[in-house]
């Protein structure tokens, strides 16, 4: 039996399939746009600061954005297979707009906030019990031109990906 909706067989849909997962589109887009974007990081940190900081291969916070070339990869990519008109990439934009609204958002003034607490903490007296409390994480949100760099990043990537998908294999 067919499931019209979804293209599959009932017993394959009651089956996992190992390697299934490897032919998921919007999955490889955004896993894809994700690593290009921490890539760049580790590369723009060796380019800017003459070192290698292996931290940003997973950390956040800095160009571009891999939270929102990921959501905005995933979004396209539903996009494509699934239609601009479907609720799938409804769900999916109003996702990536939730993620990118609170990186350059919450995460930004948090990690500003960090950075206040932090200078804080340097001026206290070394009796003091908090003088030697661990420094918070300052590098947490982006900054709007980031979080755009990040998008941008996310359309490229889905878009090269549906034209390898649809006219190479």
């Amino acid at each position: 039996m067919v499931d019209s909706e979804l293209g599959s067989t009932s017993a394959s849909s009651s089956s996992f399939s190992h390697f299934g997962i490897f032919h998921n589109y919007p999955l490889i887009s955004a896993v894809l746009a994700f690593a290009i974007a921490q890539t760049g990081k580790f590369i723009i940190t060796w380019y800017k600061e003459n070192r290698w900081d292996p931290k940003r291969l997973v950390g956040s916070g800095g160009m571009p954005s891999s939270h929102s070339s990921t959501v905005t990869a995933l979004a396209m990519a539903v996009g494509f297979s699934e239609g601009f008109g479907s609720s799938f990439f409804a769900t999916a934009v109003i996702l990536a707009a939730v993620v990118m609204y609170d990186a350059f958002g919450v995460r930004l003034h948090a990690g500003r906030q960090a950075e206040v607490l932090n200078q804080i903490v340097l001026e206290l007296p070394t009796e003091h019990p908090l003088a030697v409390t661990r420094p918070l994480r300052e590098l947490l949100g982006h900054t709007p031109p980031e979080v755009v760099a990040g998008g941008i990043l996310g359309v490229v990537v889905a878009t090269v990906a549906h034209i390898i998908n649809t006219f190479g294999g």
